[in-house]
Parts: structure tokens; C-alpha cells; sequence
């Protein structure tokens, strides 16, 4: 493991009105090993050498100490937008069960995002900090099929143990769901993957599932991609550049339709789906907290 410097840990994200109520952005780690073919991370724009090396940042814990004392606001902490905080490496040096127990001691909420199911290891921290500020973990689930999910995402906790993870969350009484995303054109944008990711998470205790029926795509992120899919599904990347050549969303074709499917099945699982209604969940037993500045 390589120790870089960082001067600041903590950034400032929102007034909380917007993804999933997070107020600030945390990365402990650059770079990410999970080798997923679309990560957007990639991109040029956010200047990630050697992408798929991790790096942990030097006195990490103590800079984000100093960070949390110098915010006259508390707020929800986000963690997992930019590289996985519990990638491989986490298990033995810890860096994000130290950030969440210092989270906790300031009196901060957290939000997690992740492809690995490390994260049961913190159950008892999220507990504890759901005692006095919103909590969530969310999973990110792209496709139901375990082989698929192999050969996209092939060095994460496959599909299936993310949602045995999503239980164990769950009945931990910790809100948590799931983003799907992204619904990769011709590859896993169909009825039934949708279907059945919705199915699971109604099923393995998921509160919402939080939808992008297509992947971005720009700069070397595009250019890595399109060399996966020359790997991985021969033909395929003809197939994009003639469907949506430079653009940066691609959306499935099917998008409306699966749309409709989407929601259909949330709303038969009673699953929450829209961003205000997600935020509006997770933070409702704070609302009357003097404290509470979320």
C-alpha cells in the first residue's frame, strides 16, 4: 500500500437537498481495484493517475479529525463516490472504520457506497451513528446475474453477496438500498434483470433502489470501456459508436419501457424510488432533533 498526501479530506457537497441528503464528500483511498468496466472515475476530468492502483492518503484519520472540528455545521458525511472505501486493502489498515468512528464521535451522519460486503464488518459504528444522525448504506447492483456481474464487475463481492450484505444491513435496522446503475445498453438493460434486481432488494430488506437506465461515457473512461467491450463482447463497441457516437449519457433504447417496468415493481414491493422521497425517509426520526442540521 502507497501513502500519498492530501491536505484535506472532507468536501463540501450540498445543503443536503439532493444526493441522498449528503452534505459533505469524503475519499480516503484513490484509485480503485474493482476493475468495473464503466467506472466513470476514470474520466480524464478527475486527474486519477493509474486508476486501478490504491492509494491510501497520509494521516488520513487525523486530517479528517481536524476537518470534522473545522465544520461549524454537522451534516451527512458521503463516502464510496469516487473510489470503493472498502476495497481489499480496507480489511487490514481499517482507514474507513476509523473515518466512520470519528464520525461518529463529532456527532456527523454517514452514507456509504460500495460493491463489497466488508461493509457488515461496521455495522456496529453505522448502528451507533444512527443513535443520533441519519446512517444509510447503499449497494450498487447493475445486473442479477452473478456471471455477468463477473466479467463487468470482476474483482468486487458478486451480485449475490452484495445482497446477502444488504440483509445483514437490514435487519440491523440500518436504512439501506440499493443504486442500480448503470444499465449498460445491450448488455444488461432488459425486463427481466430489472425485475429481478428489484425483486431481491424488496426481498433482502432494501428500503429504495435508485435507478440510471444508461452509462456515461467520456474521455479515457470511453476509451477503456470500448476496449473491454472488444474483450468481453466482440462487436459490441461498433454497435455503440454507430448508437450514440460522442455523446456522454447513453441511454438504454428501451428506457421508457423500462421505466415503466422499474416502477411497477417498486411499487408492488413498496420500494421508494425518487430521490426526495429517499432523503425525506432517511432523515424523518431526526426532524425534531434541536441538533439536527440536516
Amino acid at each position: 500500500m502507497e501513502f500519498i498526501e492530501a491536505k484535506k479530506i472532507l468536501s463540501s457537497w450540498s445543503n443536503g437537498d439532493s444526493w441522498f441528503g449528503c452534505n459533505y464528500g469524503m475519499n480516503i483511498y484513490k484509485g480503485c481495484c474493482h476493475g468495473c468496466i464503466y467506472c466513470d472515475s476514470r474520466s480524464e476530468c478527475y486527474r486519477v493517475d493509474n486508476f486501478d492502483k490504491v492509494r491510501a492518503k497520509k494521516n488520513v484519520l487525523l486530517t479528517l479529525e481536524n476537518d470534522l472540528k473545522s465544520k461549524r455545521k454537522k451534516g451527512i458525511v458521503a463516502t464510496g463516490a469516487m473510489s470503493d472505501s472498502y476495497n481489499p486493502f480496507e480489511e487490514k489498515y481499517e482507514l474507513t472504520r476509523g473515518a466512520l468512528e470519528l464520525i461518529n464521535k463529532y456527532g456527523f451522519g454517514a452514507s456509504v457506497l460500495t460493491k463489497s460486503d466488508l461493509v457488515v464488518r461496521d455495522i456496529d459504528i453505522l448502528s451507533k451513528i444512527k443513535e443520533h444522525s441519519p446512517a444509510m448504506a447503499k449497494f450498487t447492483i447493475t445486473t442479477y446475474d452473478d456471471e455477468l456481474c463477473k466479467k463487468i464487475e470482476p474483482n468486487v463481492s458478486v451480485t449475490s453477496r452484495r445482497f446477502k450484505a444488504l440483509k445483514e444491513i437490514s435487519e440491523a435496522g440500518i436504512f439501506t438500498g440499493i443504486l442500480m446503475c448503470p444499465i449498460l445498453p445491450f448488455i444488461n438493460d432488459t425486463d427481466e434483470n430489472i425485475k429481478l434486481i428489484v425483486k431481491a432488494a424488496a426481498e433482502n430488506g432494501a428500503s429504495f433502489v435508485s435507478p440510471y437506465l444508461g452509462v456515461t461515457l467520456r474521455q479515457n473512461q470511453r476509451l477503456y470501456f470500448y476496449q473491454q467491450l472488444d474483450i468481453l463482447f466482440p462487436g459490441l463497441k461498433q454497435k455503440y459508436i454507430s448508437t450514440f457516437g460522442g455523446q456522454y449519457e447513453c441511454n438504454s433504447l428501451y428506457k421508457n419501457r423500462l421505466w415503466i417496468v422499474f416502477k411497477t415493481e417498486c411499487d408492488r414491493y413498496g420500494l421508494l424510488y425518487r430521490m426526495t422521497d429517499i432523503i425525506k425517509e432517511l432523515k424523518r426520526k431526526y426532524e425534531n432533533k434541536q441538533m439536527s442540521l440536516f
